[in-house]
């Protein structure tokens, strides 16, 4: 899906703990969403909703229940998807979206605010319950923008691809998605970031002969036959390349492996799952074919496929995206990571990331978002939507 906050005396890469003192936020699914409340409490109250990926139910129905008591907008539901529109017959429309699952809870959940620092602590916090915040805020407090608004709430976006909320209704219901231009509220700092890496994931398998460790010459190691594998990865230079003015990296890396039968045994298969974050000039095709030609003098493998999702260009000359920079400041970045706005791009839909939260915290167990840049993101987009 990418600057990393300060953890003043703490070792690089070690989780920090919540202040011991913080307020906890203790309500339950059963006391709904209320709209009324600042985008800092609002985003607490989310984060006090568990929904991992596959349990987003009980979020959605709140979402649901929420929207439809706001006159001006009109939901649908699809699943655990919903979608709410204005119909004031604008002549454009925008799509603000936004996923509502997270990553598995790792002992951050209720959330916990430290008033010191204004940062709210928790699993969601950056990757999006802060930008799910931020649409129902404007769904809210905006009945009457200057563009007819869409607003996304989708499940399953942190798992496989061929479970993702946004792609089971741009299948089944496109019209829903319709719009000229579309905003991720994914974590990017509240700058935004242009387009997003594809992804691609595959599993080399190599194969061997089993025999007693004792006797090993009368097998044949399928671990062993993995090494040019991971001396291939550990050598690889990845490309960069700049489109409309973003650099984009890519990388190519071993995420698992996986082998052995016995601690007396030659394994006969060793997997390695390898995955592949690349420039949206590239089309997954063009990226599978890449992966095969890095390892194709490595030994034998047979290759499968687990993910594969393509990348989105960033499309910055768009005059609707040119207005949305312009209106929100700061210089455009390049999405490090997949986001749903290759999903709006394959619909033709413009689409930028834009959403408070540092990247760079989201997934972890010591995830935590600014409060003070959840309002200047809600502040910007509303701005911009009533000019």
């Amino acid at each position: 899906m990418p600057h990393s906050a300060s953890d003043g005396e703490r070792a690089p890469g070690a989780p920090a703990p919540a202040p011991a003192d913080a307020p906890a936020h203790t309500a339950t699914p059963a006391d709904g969403l209320d709209l009324s409340l600042d985008d800092a409490q609002l985003t607490a109250r989310l984060v006090d909703f568990p929904s991992e990926s596959g349990s987003e139910g009980p979020l959605a129905d709140a979402v649901q229940e929420a929207l439809r008591g706001l006159p001006h907008l009109t939901v649908d539901r699809y699943g655990n998807n919903v979608v709410a529109r204005t119909r004031l017959g604008r002549p454009e429309r925008v799509v603000l979206a936004g996923h509502i699952d997270t990553v598995p809870i790792a002992d951050n959940v209720p959330s916990r605010l430290d008033p010191a620092t204004g940062e709210l602590w928790g699993c969601g916090t950056t990757d999006m319950k802060a930008g799910v915040a931020v649409q129902l805020r404007i769904a809210a407090t905006v009945p009457a923008p200057n563009r007819d608004l869409t607003f996304v709430f989708y499940d399953n976006e942190e798992v496989d691809a061929h479970l993702n909320g946004l792609g089971h209704v741009a299948r089944a219901r496109p019209d829903w998605l319709a719009g000229d231009f579309a905003v991720l509220l994914e974590p990017s700092d509240a700058r935004v970031e242009g387009g997003c890496q594809g992804t691609l994931r595959v599993v080399l398998r190599t194969s061997g002969q089993r025999a007693h460790s004792a006797r090993g010459w009368l097998g044949a190691n399928a671990i062993h036959a993995a090494a040019p594998i991971l001396d291939r990865l550990a050598a690889y230079e990845p490309r960069r390349k700049v489109i409309d003015g973003l650099e984009y990296r890519e990388g190519l890396n071993a995420v698992r492996i996986e082998g052995g039968v016995a601690g007396n045994v030659i394994p006969d298969v060793c997997e390695v799952t390898v995955n592949y974050r690349y420039a949206p000039d590239l089309s997954e095709e063009q990226a599978l074919a890449h992966v095969r030609e890095v390892f194709a003098d490595c030994g034998d493998w047979e290759l499968t496929v687990d993910d594969s999702a393509g990348g989105a260009l960033p499309g910055l000359a768009h005059p609707a995206a040119k207005a949305f920079i312009e209106a929100v400041g700061g210089e455009p970045q390049p999405k490090f990571g997949w986001t749903d706005v290759a999903r709006f791009s394959a619909l033709g839909v413009p689409a930028v990331n834009f959403g408070p939260g540092d990247p760079n915290l989201a997934h972890k167990r010591d995830e935590r978002v600014r409060t003070d840049r959840i309002r200047h993101c809600e502040d910007r987009l509303r701005a911009w939507l009533t000019a």
